[in-house]
């Protein structure tokens, strides 16, 4: 049976993307010297690109997130300068190339062993929700999930019909929706939200940090995005120890922004993004759902039970 991740490596996409590539940087004054395909999963492939004068990184991901190129050109204006423009986007393929922003914070973090890097980016990414909140129908119409907080119940009633052996202790859609009209309570706006932020998905060029990879990103509750964040990643600390590294001065640097914005208390909101965070779970469970690994489902509504994986 053919694997999904096996169209990536097809002689004739192959052939395309490189004849794409070609096309994109010959007729400028970076030739192509080399293309060497450095990654492959299921639902994406990335090309690392040598020209005469540097590095470019090609990208094209399937159906299912093939918004992803329009979706950064889109938050780039608005992201005062942390998310990268593509420097070349098909809007029919959704086929992408951007400039080389090596280190990834995965590296510096491993190298200065501290995470405190952390705090900037946390604190800028949240101003770029902000900066979005009027955006939202423009970037559900370049085809970002729909997750917000009125679509979550139906979304996991449908999600729950899937599982195999289930957690017997998940609730029914109906618990999940009055959860949701809590969080709502508190009147935070929905906008963009990466739903994977991770040390992976950050780089570090010339210190000053860039988000990239927002092809899971959703529209929903912005405060899911500690699900992952803090929980999934910050509080492994360096040397990956579960609860080894104190979360609240990562929730300040993220909340400041919201608490300028908002006028609210950061008491208040941290309130809510605790609320958030269990049910950022859910979100990533819905949205990150892959029918070949049925497993990550189950590990996401176990951190939802329990904040644990």
């Amino acid at each position: 049976m053919t694997e999904p991740a096996d169209r990536w490596r097809d002689p004739a996409f192959v052939a395309a993307a490189h004849q794409w590539i070609h096309d994109q940087l010959d007729r400028t004054v970076e030739p192509v010297v080399e293309i060497e395909q450095t990654h492959v999963t299921d639902w994406s492939t990335v090309m690392r690109v040598r020209t005469r004068f540097g590095v470019k990184w090609f990208k094209a991901n399937d159906e299912t997130m093939r918004h992803e190129g329009a979706v950064t050109a889109f938050l780039a204006p608005r992201s005062g300068e942390r998310v990268p423009r593509p420097s070349a986007l098909d809007p029919d393929t959704g086929w992408m190339l951007w400039v080389d922003m090596s280190p990834r914070l995965r590296e510096v973090i491993a190298e200065e062993r501290t995470l405190v890097r952390w705090l900037d980016v946390l604190e800028a990414y949240a101003r770029i929700q902000i900066a979005c909140e009027d955006e939202v129908e423009e970037l559900l119409a370049l085809g970002l999930p729909d997750c917000r907080l009125a679509t979550l119940p139906g979304q996991y009633a449908d999600l729950l019909t899937t599982l195999t052996d289930p957690d017997p202790r998940l609730p029914g859609p109906d618990a999940i929706g009055e959860l949701c009209a809590r969080l709502a309570s508190y009147g935070i706006r929905e906008t963009v939200q990466h739903d994977d932020l991770h040390d992976g998905q950050v780089f570090v060029p010339f210190g000053h940090a860039h988000i990239l990879d927002w092809g899971d990103a959703c529209v929903s509750h912005p405060f899911f995005t500690l699900a992952v964040t803090l929980e999934g990643v910050i509080s492994w600390g360096v040397d990956d120890v579960e609860d080894s590294e104190d979360l609240e001065p990562y929730l300040a640097a993220y909340l400041g922004p919201y608490v300028a914005h908002t006028g609210r208390d950061l008491a208040e909101l941290r309130e809510a993004a605790r609320l958030a965070m269990r049910l950022g779970w859910v979100c990533r469970a819905i949205n990150g759902a892959l029918p070949q690994d049925p497993e990550r489902t189950h590990v996401r509504l176990k951190m939802f039970l329990d904040g644990k994986p």
